[in-house]
């Protein structure tokens, strides 16, 4: 139940569905991984 709020979604509770509905979810970490690049960063030396 949402009051006085425009999305009321959230990571645990994504929204989604099948069928006709259409196909996945929305809110949800898996949503935002087709946008994401993962990076490997290494600050400072390896001490070698």
């Amino acid at each position: 139940v949402g009051v006085n709020e425009g999305l009321i979604t959230t990571p645990e509770a994504p929204f989604g569905g099948v069928k006709e509905s259409g196909l996945g979810k929305e809110g949800g970490h898996q949503g935002i991984e087709d946008y994401l690049d993962t990076k490997y960063v290494c600050i400072g030396g390896l001490g070698l």
